[in-house]
């Protein structure tokens, strides 16, 4: 993260609309999971990218900033343990050069709004422990044990959607 406060930059996030922002979505996990936390691409992408509701964040000049993902119905129950009411968040990544701008809770809040019109009642999600801060901001609460995944430490969180 930078240390100077920049202007910032205006957004949209949008439900992913077809191949190109689903690449979008692709390219900006892969600068954020595989390059900078080394996370191996066989473990970034999975069978879930195909049926899960991807969501982007774009700049005004088209700019991927960021993305994130929700599994729902029995992909998400094999993620959350929890019946069908309850959705998982997961893959949320921001560009380096977008972070600070608000791209990582505005994501997150169209992730619920995806799971509202599901009928979806809460979101659960593994959160890495060095962004529980983050989340907790956004009104959702940890649970259960520190667990590590693809070598770096997450802990469970959920939030009742109102």
């Amino acid at each position: 993260m930078s240390s100077q406060d920049g202007p910032r930059v205006p957004f949209a996030v949008r439900v992913v609309e077809g191949p190109e922002d689903l690449e979008a979505c692709f390219a900006v996990r892969k600068e954020v999971f595989v390059v900078e936390q080394e996370v191996p691409a066989e473990l970034e992408y999975d069978a879930y990218d195909a049926t899960a509701v991807h969501v982007l964040a774009v700049g005004r000049d088209g700019t991927a900033l960021g993305t994130g993902r929700l599994l729902y119905g029995a992909d998400a129950a094999g993620k959350t343990g929890a019946g069908p009411e309850v959705g998982s968040l997961g893959r949320l990544a921001v560009s380096a050069a977008a972070r600070g701008l608000g791209v990582g809770a505005a994501l997150v809040r169209g992730i619920e709004a995806a799971a509202r019109e599901l009928g979806l009642t809460a979101v659960d999600l593994h959160a890495q422990t060095q962004a529980l801060g983050f989340y907790e901001r956004l009104g959702y609460t940890a649970y259960g044990p520190v667990f590590p995944d693809a070598g770096i430490d997450h802990r469970g969180m959920r939030r009742a959607l109102p």
